[in-house]
């Protein structure tokens, strides 16, 4: 199990940046409009870089649904590897059979 420190604060990035994600997108739209004057672009990268980090979306780690373990990480399943084998072995994963050759 991963620090409970580490998952809620990943938590808490995940809800920063879907609260800034409508804010973000707009200002990035200014900065990117080459029809804008270079002082409104530069502005709205101001007013970007002033935003609160946690907020961006690069800064979200994808974790286990069930450890909050940040390595091996399957996205199809939200889940580790470890946690894939486990459950896999328990049958709880419809169509996933242990393979042999």
């Amino acid at each position: 199990m991963a620090k409970k420190s580490a998952v809620e604060r990943n938590n808490k990035r995940k809800r920063l940046a879907a609260r800034d994600a409508g804010k973000r997108k707009a200002l990035k739209e200014i900065a990117n409009d080459r029809d804008l004057p270079m002082e409104e672009r530069f502005n709205a990268r101001l007013r970007l870089a002033k935003m609160n980090r946690n907020g961006s979306p690069v800064r979200i780690r994808n974790r286990c649904e069930l450890s909050g373990r940040p390595r091996g990480y399957y996205r199809k399943f939200r889940i580790s590897r470890i946690a894939l084998r486990e459950l896999a072995a328990f049958g709880l994963i419809p169509g996933m059979v242990k393979s042999s050759w």
